[in-house]
């Protein structure tokens, strides 16, 4: 049993009382909670280190294991789909092109499952002491963020092997992708992991939600099939024009067209038999355009989490 002594007692007393609620006012809520976020930066530089650590405990490899399943995956994609039902054979370089697509998605559902559990994960802390809850999905992103870094490294060392090492504007394309990327990762964390206090099911619907669209963005498919397919199927320039319309709206797909349009260089030039690839239109408008909405989602976002961290504690 704690005894309390007059000056613990007195030191007490002396610090200010913290809300748990939401602070008043879209705007000004928004720039307190930044403020208190900074204000325990390396209280989150601590929790992100911790998830790694905890990641990797007693673990022979280490950090290592963190290309364990990306590399699985492009060896399952390039034998059964590559090799096995022959889409190599219309793809130039399509380890490399495989690849650039499992980076930038592997941290993109990543981020959004572990951001989703991460309340839940951490329900000691946010019984006990008072922080911004905000931090919890924040370290998520930022070891999702570590272990993208490790992938990145190998996806650079194929494009050198390979003899196409991005260079010039591609750069361009990689900034606004991972832009797009960590904005639309955390505004879905923030949200999906204050549900989920509420809605334990959340996490679960989200990893199916994940799986299933994953086959909705061109990871290991050229875009340009689904517009064949759908030109095939429909024979309707309006509705197929249309219909590519809401599947490049995806923030994911655009990502993940940004990273091939870094790293899978070969895809711009003829090579053999294999055509090049055709250009995405307006790529670049387009990521910018999904940046400025991202934007406005993560202070939505932000706001949906403040106004529902109030009660995490009695949830939990």
């Amino acid at each position: 049993m704690t005894v309390e002594t007059p000056d613990r007692a007195a030191h007490l007393a002396a610090e200010p009382l913290r809300p748990a609620g939401p602070r008043r006012g879209f705007a000004s809520g928004t720039l307190d909670s930044i403020k208190d976020l900074l204000a325990h930066r390396e209280l989150l530089g601590m929790l992100v280190r911790r998830e790694l650590k905890a990641r990797y405990k007693d673990s022979t490899l280490g950090f290592i294991w963190s290309l364990g399943r990306p590399l699985a995956m492009l060896a399952i994609y390039y034998l059964v789909l590559g090799q096995f039902m022959g889409a190599a054979r219309g793809t130039q370089q399509f380890a490399v092109f495989i690849y650039a697509g499992l980076t930038a998605w592997g941290f993109y559902s990543e981020a959004i499952m572990a951001g989703t559990g991460s309340i839940i994960a951490n329900s000691g802390l946010v019984k006990k002491v008072y922080l911004p809850r905000e931090i919890f999905p924040l370290a998520s992103i930022g070891s999702a963020l570590f272990n993208f870094a490790v992938q990145l490294v190998i996806l650079l060392l194929a494009t050198v092997l390979v003899g196409q090492f991005p260079t010039g504007s591609r750069w361009l394309y990689f900034l606004l992708a991972v832009i797009v990327l960590v904005v639309y990762s955390t505004a879905f964390a923030l949200v999906l992991g204050a549900v989920n206090v509420y809605l334990r099911d959340v996490q679960y619907l989200v990893e199916i939600a994940i799986m299933i669209l994953m086959w909705v963005s061109p990871v290991v498919y050229r875009w340009d099939f689904v517009q064949d397919t759908l030109n095939r199927v429909w024979h309707n320039n309006g509705l197929v024009h249309a219909a590519m319309e809401v599947y490049l709206a995806n923030p994911a797909t655009l990502a993940v067209l940004g990273f091939q349009k870094t790293f899978w260089v070969a895809g711009d030039t003829a090579y053999g038999d294999i055509p090049a690839a055709p250009a995405v239109p307006h790529l670049m408008e387009r990521m910018g355009i999904a940046i400025v909405v991202g934007l406005l989602l993560l202070w939505v976002a932000q706001r949906v989490f403040a106004r529902l961290q109030a009660n995490f504690a009695q949830e939990l």
